[in-house]
This record gives C-alpha cells, structure tokens and sequence, in this order.
C-alpha cells in the first residue's frame, strides 16, 4: 500500500476540505484555499505544504478553466484567465515543485490535458489555446529535466471523469459514458512508480472508448 500526504489547491476552501477530509488517513490532507491566477497565492501555497509535509515529490497540475466560446465571441478577459489557470498557475506550480525535485533527487510532474490538447475541437479557442500551451510546457520540461530524475507526463482526457457533480448535472446519463475515476488515479499513479526507470511514457490518452489507456 502506498501512503501519501496529499495537499490539494483551489479557489473554493469548502470544496476542498471535503476532499481532504475524505482521504483514508485522518491528517493526510492538506487543504490550502489558492486562487491559481494569483503568483503570490501559489508560491504562499507551497510554503504552507512545506511547513507541514516538507518537501513536494509529485505535482499534478490538474486545474483548468472552461471558456467554451469561438474566436468571435471570446472576450480577452476570458481568453486571459483561461490562459491564467491552465497555463501561468501551472508554470508557477511547477517552478515551485521541480525546485524541491531538484534538491531531492528526482520527483513526478504530471500535467492533465485534454482532448483539445491535441486535437482542436473548433468555438473553444480560449481552453484549447490553454490546453496546447500546458502540453508544450509539459513537452520542454521533460526534455529539460528527464536527466535530472524528474518524470513529467501529460495525461488526455478524452471524456468526463464520474464525480457527484456530474451525475447530478446529467442524471440520464449512462454511467458507461463517465470515465472511471479509480481507473484514471491508477493511471497515475502507474506515471509516479515510473519516475527511476530508463523508458518512461510522456503521453498517455484515457478515454471511455474500447481501449482505456494508450500510451503513446
């Protein structure tokens, strides 16, 4: 069994309470209220994980923003701030995390992505040009940092992860259609246990068609 103290970020510090409260282990969560878009909040957050767990070995950079609109209707706040969470917060996450990897030996960054990461779906300008810039980023660091000891993966989602809150917005829904997510966190899990070894996935695309997990 493997044991992890887990700090989790987000804007909402009730929400991720619940979460934290919800892990196997009393204490093993971490609640730090951060608003991603904030330089300052994020470095503060760090420092509040260090204070309590030490050193950070894994980071998943899984925040992202939705700005569901074509070239047109965009504005360039939303374009900005789609821009802000899924690409600045996790540039200014990793600085942070890869700084302790460093001095540690070696570590996991695992970035979330997207369909729209790869593969542009058209009236979403503002997420995809988010989702391509995390991946580019991902794509530089583990060509940077691969001989370090530092595995950095990109993970696609293609579909929505089952949770409460996406059941109660589609009650209908056939629960075939959701992505699992235990099946999901063992994927990446399967990406951390791999940071020691020679050859190591950079891309892996889950999806709730045939084959779950491709690695590419």
């Amino acid at each position: 069994m493997h044991l992890c103290e887990v700090a989790l970020f987000a804007r909402t510090e009730e929400f991720i309470e619940e979460l934290a409260a919800d892990l196997p282990r009393p204490g093993e969560g971490l609640a730090v209220q951060t608003d991603l878009t904030s330089v300052e909040q994020v470095r503060d957050g760090f420092e509040t994980v260090r204070e309590t767990f030490g050193s950070v070995d894994v980071l998943v950079n899984h925040a992202s923003a939705a700005s569901w609109t074509g070239l047109m209707d965009s504005s360039v706040e939303e374009f900005e701030r789609a821009w802000a969470v899924n690409g600045r917060g996790a540039f200014v996450c990793s600085q942070e995390a890869v700084d302790d990897m460093l001095d540690s030996g070696g570590g996991t960054v695992i970035f979330t992505g997207a369909t729209s990461a790869v593969r542009s779906l058209g009236g979403t300008i503002g997420f995809t040009a988010a989702k391509f810039a995390a991946r580019g980023m991902a794509m530089d660091m583990a060509q940077e940092f691969g001989p370090d000891g530092i595995h950095v993966a990109h993970v696609v989602i293609d579909g929505q992860i089952e949770s409460p809150a996406a059941r109660e917005r589609s009650p209908d829904r056939d629960g075939d259609t959701f992505l699992d997510p235990d099946r999901l966190a063992e994927t990446y899990w399967h990406l951390v246990e791999q940071d020691n070894v020679d050859t190591q996935p950079f891309e892996v695309h889950v999806t709730n068609g045939p084959q779950n997990t491709e690695f590419i």
